[in-house]
């Protein structure tokens, strides 16, 4: 089944649903910019939104399909990291003036900001991706970070994604191998939606599950081609991420696609934007991520039960989240609270479920195995482990899952583990 097939739903044998992704076309192909034209037959003012290097990349063939249109134009700096925040979508609302629709120019901040003002200024918008570097095109949920927290904020979808392989295969050959990473990161995310499943009897589709996990093996096949700039295999990974987007929309939750290695990839974002800290680009840093959630389900398979559950002191919690996430320290806090993680009793699950779970546990590849679909596309662990501090891992481990409402492998973890003084990567 292609995409635009996919578009227009199913009707699922495997959890009861129809699923639903209202996005009306997406172009994945050489010289897909040219849709634009036609696409936008029937709007006269259009605010084109990028950075300087996306605009570089593909806004002036933007420009150029957009012909005859009234153009106004926000370009951010390229020479500084675009946080998706409060300021940068002041400046986009407020170029809007009369402007009938959104057309973004780039990839994971220019599509979450159009898709954010979209969404709560009832504009419609569309994106043309300028780098296979991440799953959010087609899925229905901004990656926003408000008053500090990284917030994945239920939002609207495009009315059309252009995905033009020939600017594709131009992006920066980290960007390229951030995609790959991102879709290698779906054996763990996977993996924590079954988890979820058992723990917290949390919906699950089989169908989205196997759908997404196709798309794995479909890019592990692109990683040679990718590191040559091949046009196919770019294509290639990019309807992957393109299909793992609709497969969130279907399920209306970022679960086939976002867990455990996400909320590390959030911690190493979030903490280095609130110390001033280097962090690595999301699709790299959930790579890499996916290895250390495998090692912590390969500890937890060595226990001998699960009979157990750490609740840590409730001030000793509050003073280590203060030291970790600063200014942010009350929104994890509230939000911990608002979820009862911390006081809601697991141990009796764990110890009915633990067949179960060792089972779910089992599934996902050995550490070994995940780094060595890594190296295929050249992902470089020295990048990732010479970023962040032994400490900072160890920390990440343990205090990642309180950045989000959802259960992960993370929380089972420090359930049954977190008593020590400190995680064992």
């Amino acid at each position: 089944m292609n995409l635009n097939q996919l578009l227009k739903g199913v009707e699922c044998k495997a959890c009861g649903k129809t699923h639903t992704c209202p996005i009306e076309h997406i172009y994945v192909e050489s010289g897909a910019i040219s849709h634009l034209s036609e696409l936008c037959s029937d709007y006269t003012s259009i605010l084109l939104v990028a950075d300087e290097n996306t605009y570089s990349s593909g806004g002036k063939q933007t420009e150029k399909a957009l012909s005859g249109k009234e153009i106004k134009k926000v370009i951010f700096s390229g020479k500084t990291i675009l946080v998706p925040n409060e300021e940068a979508i002041e400046r986009v609302k407020n170029d809007l003036g009369n402007s009938q629709i959104i057309v973004g120019v780039g990839s994971g901040v220019i599509q979450d900001l159009c898709k954010y003002v979209s969404h709560f200024e009832g504009i419609p918008y569309m994106i043309v991706a300028t780098a296979p570097s991440m799953d959010g095109y087609a899925s229905n949920g901004a990656a926003m970070i408000l008053k500090g927290m990284k917030d994945t904020v239920p939002c609207g979808l495009p009315k059309a994604i252009i995905a033009d392989t020939q600017v594709l295969k131009n992006a920066p050959m980290e960007m390229i191998k951030a995609g790959y990473g991102d879709i290698i990161g779906k054996l763990s995310a996977l993996n924590d939606w079954k988890l979820s499943r058992v723990v917290n009897d949390e919906y699950f589709c089989q169908y989205i599950y196997d759908s997404t996990y196709e798309m794995i093996d479909a890019t592990i096949k692109t990683a040679k081609g990718l590191l040559q700039r091949d046009e196919e295999s770019i294509r290639a990974l990019s309807l992957a991420l393109m299909q793992v987007g609709i497969m969130m929309s279907f399920a209306t939750t970022s679960r086939p696609a976002s867990g455990s290695e996400h909320h590390l990839s959030h911690f190493f974002e979030i903490t280095g934007i609130v110390n001033n800290e280097e962090y690595l680009p999301h699709g790299i840093d959930v790579a890499f991520s996916t290895v250390i959630t495998q090692m912590l389900r390969e500890e937890i398979l060595s226990l001998d039960s699960f009979d157990k559950q750490y609740t840590p002191p409730r001030q000793e919690y509050e003073q280590i989240i203060g030291e970790l996430y600063g200014p942010v320290a009350d929104g994890c806090i509230a939000l911990q609270d608002k979820m009862k993680r911390y006081v809601t009793d697991r141990s009796k699950i764990y110890k009915e479920k633990e067949a179960q779970i060792r089972e779910i546990l089992k599934e996902v590849p050995p550490c070994g195995d995940i780094l060595d679909l890594l190296f295929l596309a050249e992902l470089d662990a020295f990048q990732f482990i010479n970023t962040y501090s032994k400490e900072k891992l160890e920390n990440a481990v343990l205090y990642a899952k309180d950045l989000k409402d959802r259960y992960t492998v993370l929380w089972l973890y420090y359930d049954l583990l977190g008593d020590k003084n400190e995680a064992d990567i």
